[in-house]
């Protein structure tokens, strides 16, 4: 593997001396930090080279859908579609935090909050 890194290393310092990076967008302003603080670090790396190759990692995907599911069912009647989509969106949040390795959290199914409350103090 240490061929490699040295041909690599070579073809990096031949391009500088040729000027191939002089030109190019941002040169001599440090670069942007990511903040990957919530990402598991043994999964850092793989999620920056997803974000490298234009992918998205599957619990972000499936964060923006459950946003997408939430305005959908926020704008819904009560009728039985919102009720399907209301279900899907519950399941969606399970899915997430067992993906993310979180804990069930109340405050994600606002939905339910106030009838599990009345339930348990009633």
């Amino acid at each position: 593997m240490e061929i490699f890194a040295t041909i690599a290393e070579q073809k990096i310092r031949e391009a500088m001396a040729r000027g191939e990076f002089d030109n190019l967008p941002g040169r001599g302003k440090p670069l942007p930090r990511e903040d990957l603080s919530g990402v598991p670090e043994e999964l850092r790396m793989a999620y920056k080279v997803l974000k490298n190759a234009g992918c998205v990692p599957p619990d972000v995907e499936l964060a923006k859908e459950i946003v997408t599911l939430r305005n959908l069912v926020d704008s819904l009647e009560e009728d039985d579609e919102r009720r399907r989509k209301l279900r899907e969106l519950n399941f969606k949040i399970l899915k997430l935090n067992v993906m993310r390795k979180r804990p069930f959290d109340l405050d994600d199914f606002p939905e339910y909050r106030e009838r599990l409350v009345e339930r348990i103090a009633g």
